[in-house]
């Protein structure tokens, strides 16, 4: 009790006197100075005063034994104690490397590991005492004093790191910082104001924390009030802050778009954090430089980011399969290799002309999934017979994903003969080799771009998918070689099925990508129209379904998905910029372009004249379009080809119109070109679902 109280008496006075010091002493301020414009303080600095306060400790711990009576304390040999007690603690600081740590960074950690020296120089010290008494000779110190010395020496070790650590932020905290909030008070919060704080050299110093949840507002944490979400106003206000910070991570959409209100009315830069999974400093950045700015991800622009998940159904469908993907560099085709591999086939193989992208994404699968001789990777060009031909022989694919295509409408509209030759002429050779060769399954990926298509890109993927779904019907069933049927065994009738990609949220590689490298350049951001629409649902959810529709489809069909609500793509890149840390409009500039050649403001999922019918699974439906026979759809795409191989673009384009009445160019420089079309009545090309034959 005698112990505990004094304690507390010395750790008061103590308290006090570092304070006295701390404010008057000179020899206090130039050491002060002197340390904080140190790097890092010398390690034999370090140990020669955790030396000198052990000393101290031993000392007190005497004079307190002794209740303060020096006439007893001179009897004592303490210059021999001092001696054996630096020997020891020389030795153990030496072992235990506490002279190396950075006092201005020390922690609770560092605080607790400067304490173990110093608890086994007691036990040392005890017992050595106790083999003293053994022998019958004189101890060295008394066993209350090592245990008062134990109590001090630790107190005193820590407590001078924390002080050393508590002058550099008060010296930091003098400098003029930028004032911040964070938004959410959650487990990362705390940690996330370390972060900012510390990461920005103390540049931004976080004043308070907002929360929505009326229950948590009005309370501190460490010292750090929360204010409710209604005061953050005046709390801008008053305090004049310049940015806010996420903590946290799902905001329902009325309180994500009253923050952004709030913030917009202030003046106040929103900074979105990916804390943990990424650094600060690529937030904060060394200055002003807008090149140092946080890119936006797609995930930020959505409520939750969506997490795959795989229809048992269609694992099981897919495991002990061999799978053909081709386009497997692209987006849509690297998402659908990574959904497969996942699921473990039995072979994997991948197809791309884009030697480096192929590279880059057998490497990543083999690192993620580790799949070994089961991944197979081939370059080759889907318009090669040849190496098409070599690929199937090869491999013998059960199910073929069938992802290569030109996707870029602007660029497609000047190269109509190239547009044909790859994703017409490609589908055609890969779906006739997929029969050949005894394919269960053809997936071929279209484009909602294919409904009453207005550009050349939309319509070369509407006739690949007429020449699918015609040779799904065709009543002929092809001609098999015998050889290859004693490879594959039976042979099966191949199902093909088309799946509509929608216009997903990263489609085409470029629309957020773009926008952050616009805002890297200090802008303007370029939006074509403002009224262009874009879908909400991400890459890999699309990849999902389209996965889905592999064991869904019967063969003959063509699947569209529910692409969730549309969204504007000038609403897009004011979202981009603002979670980039800018106020758009003053900042950054959003400049309208106009519509490019073939684009439109939006994508239809279905065309007027197809009716729709439910699955099982509400986000994908069954389109009842309009089928072709066969042997005539093949003579004009045949026809078609033959064009596009002589680059006849004008006449590609007549026939394209004739294969598809419902394509109407738009913003195109075809839009003059006079087209001969055949009637309904003569033929069975129509896009009213009147067959002629």
């Amino acid at each position: 009790m005698l112990f505990l109280k004094f304690v507390v008496l010395f750790t008061t006075n103590l308290n006090w006197l570092l304070l006295f010091y701390i404010k008057y002493s000179i020899v206090v301020r130039k050491l002060k100075k002197y340390l904080l414009h140190l790097k890092a303080t010398p390690g034999w600095s370090l140990l020669i005063i955790d030396l000198l306060l052990s000393c101290f400790a031993l000392l007190t711990a005497y004079l307190y034994w002794m209740n303060f009576d020096m006439l007893q304390f001179q009897k004592i040999d303490i210059v021999k104690n001092i001696l054996v007690l630096i020997i020891i603690n020389s030795t153990l600081f030496y072992l235990f490397r506490t002279y190396q740590d950075i006092i201005r960074f020390s922690g609770a950690e560092e605080a607790f590991r400067c304490n173990i020296p110093v608890f086994f120089s007691l036990m040392i010290l005890v017992i050595l005492n106790m083999v003293l008494y053994y022998l019958k000779a004189e101890t060295i110190m008394p066993l209350p004093v090592l245990f008062d010395y134990f109590f001090i020496a630790g107190f005193l070790l820590a407590g001078y790191r924390l002080v050393i650590q508590h002058l550099y932020y008060a010296e930091k905290g003098k400098r003029a910082t930028v004032n911040v909030v964070i938004y959410g008070v959650q487990y990362n919060s705390l940690l996330l104001k370390k972060t900012i704080e510390e990461t920005s050299d103390f540049e931004f110093r976080v004043i308070a924390y907002i929360e929505e949840d009326a229950d948590l507002a009005g309370k501190s944490v460490n010292g750090i009030h929360i204010v409710p979400l209604k005061d953050a106003p005046r709390l801008f206000k008053e305090k004049k802050v310049k940015n806010l910070f996420f903590a946290k991570r799902n905001f329902e959409l009325q309180e994500r778009d009253t923050v952004y209100g709030i913030c917009a009315t202030y003046g106040i830069k929103l900074m979105k954090t990916p804390f943990i999974k990424d650094s600060v400093q690529n937030i904060l950045g060394p200055g002003p430089n807008k090149k140092n700015r946080h890119e936006v991800k797609l995930d930020e622009l959505i409520l939750e980011t969506f997490n795959v998940q795989q229809n048992q159904h269609v694992i099981d469908h897919l495991r002990d399969k061999k799978i053909l993907i081709t386009g497997a560099a692209g987006l849509i085709g690297s998402e659908l290799v990574r959904q497969v591999a996942a699921v473990y086939p039995a072979s994997l193989i991948i197809c791309d002309q884009n030697e480096t992208g192929l590279f880059e994404l057998e490497t990543e699968i083999q690192q993620r999934f580790k799949l070994g001789n089961a991944l197979k990777v081939y370059l080759g060009d889907i318009r090669d017979e040849y190496s098409m031909n070599s690929l199937f022989s090869m491999y013998l694919p059960q199910v073929v994903i069938h992802a290569a295509a030109y996707k870029l409408v602007p660029l497609l509209e000047n190269c109509p003969s190239e547009a044909i030759r790859n994703n017409v002429s490609g589908t055609k050779m890969l779906a006739d080799l997929s029969e050949i060769y005894g394919a269960e399954r053809f997936l071929f990926i279209s484009s909602d771009k294919a409904i009453a298509p207005s550009n050349i890109m939309g319509a070369s993927k509407r006739i690949a998918e007429i020449y699918c779904q015609s040779l799904h019907k065709r009543h002929t069933p092809p001609v098999w070689d015998e050889g290859i049927i004693q490879m594959g065994g039976k042979p099966k009738r191949t199902k093909f099925i088309i799946s509509r990609f929608g216009n997903a949220l990263g489609y085409h590689g470029t629309l957020v990508q773009t926008i952050n490298k616009q805002i890297a350049a200090g802008g303007p951001v370029t939006v074509s129209h403002p009224d262009s629409l874009t879908y909400s649902l991400t890459i890999p959810e699309s990849c999902s379904l389209v996965l889905e529709t592999v064991s869904l489809g019967s063969g003959g069909e063509i699947f569209a998905f529910d692409m969730g609500e549309p969204v504007k793509v000038a609403d897009l890149a004011n979202k981009v910029i603002e979670l980039s840390g800018y106020i758009p409009g003053k900042e950054v500039e959003i400049r309208f372009t106009g519509l490019k050649q073939g684009e439109k403001i939006f994508d239809e999922v279905i065309f007027q004249e197809e009716d729709i019918t439910a699955t099982v699974n509400p986000k994908i439906f069954h389109l009842n379009v309009l089928e072709y026979n066969y042997e005539d759809i093949s003579r004009e795409i045949e026809l078609l080809i033959a064009l596009a191989v002589k680059n006849q673009d004008t006449e590609v384009l007549n026939q394209m119109k004739r294969i598809v009445p419902e394509f109407i160019s738009n913003n195109s420089i075809y839009e003059s070109i006079g087209e001969q079309r055949i009637t309904p009545a003569a033929s069975i090309f129509s896009a009213t679902g009147v067959g002629g034959i």
